[in-house]
């Protein structure tokens, strides 16, 4: 069977990767961490290792809540803990009473360090000015070495216990939808209630992202797993596809934050 076909072709590098992850831990009998995936390469490390066979895998971001999250492939004989992740949370200390920092200055700064995102978690912030960031352990030192400002605030970093994690203020509700097809522009248009030809406006303006990539074709096919982003409408999961209606129409369950 061709392992391929049931991906994008864009995504067939990613899937090699994950197929090498297996064969190590199938041929090495060791464990294999991986950097902090997002949920539409969660989705196919989890198509692709399977939940049968002599690879488990086990995600984790720092908290059960995370978005963004580091796989662990093992032997069945195995029983990882959250320590096996590698993951540590920085808290970012400012001026909280004259300076504002915003999750696009914090994730600007830290992917100015030359490092790649899948190196950093979610960014967790509160009403209250109080920000956190969790990253791989392995570039702890660098970060706190070379971060001093971020914005027009002067930081100062310092790590703090992973059950100190600020509680994700995210709400999302779980809809269904029916939708003529997977297309993104009619995606969008069920879940933000559009007319078709806003919804290709909105994406041929670079203003909508899938999975934190600009995509302007209006014809891209969404998946499960995919998080898709609209400038001014929020964002949306699409969480599973539940079949197609007897006028071939999809039925899909989505989670859109409120």
């Amino acid at each position: 069977m061709n392992i391929y076909q049931h991906f994008r072709p864009e995504e067939r590098e990613y899937i090699d990767r994950v197929l090498q992850w297996k064969d190590i831990v199938e041929n090495q009998y060791s464990s294999k961490l991986t950097d902090f995936l997002d949920p539409r390469e969660q989705h196919i490390l989890k198509m692709i290792v399977g939940e049968s066979g002599d690879v488990k895998y086990a995600l984790f971001g720092g908290s059960h809540h995370s978005e963004r999250k580091r796989a662990l492939l093992y032997p069945d004989y195995l029983a990882p803990t959250d320590e096996d992740f590698q993951i540590t949370l920085f808290e970012i200390f400012y001026p909280k009473k004259f300076v504002k920092i915003e999750h696009r200055q914090v994730l600007g700064t830290l992917m100015s360090l030359g490092l790649k995102r899948g190196k950093f978690g979610d960014i967790l912030m509160n009403d209250n000015g109080q920000v956190q960031f969790f990253a791989a352990r392995e570039i702890g030192e660098y970060i706190k070495n070379n971060v001093e400002s971020i914005g027009r605030a002067g930081v100062k970093l310092a790590e703090a216990a992973i059950g100190q994690a600020i509680p994700s203020e995210e709400h999302w509700e779980d809809t269904e939808l029916t939708v003529s097809s997977l297309r993104l522009d009619t995606v969008i248009s069920g879940v933000c209630n559009l007319a078709r030809q806003k919804s290709q406006n909105l994406v041929g303006a670079g203003l909508v992202k899938v999975n934190w990539t600009v995509i302007e074709n209006p014809a891209f096919i969404c998946e499960p797993g995919d998080m898709i982003s609209v400038r001014g409408y929020g964002r949306v999961k699409i969480l599973q596809l539940d079949g197609k209606t007897k006028k071939e129409k999809w039925r899909i369950t989505v989670g859109k934050q409120k």
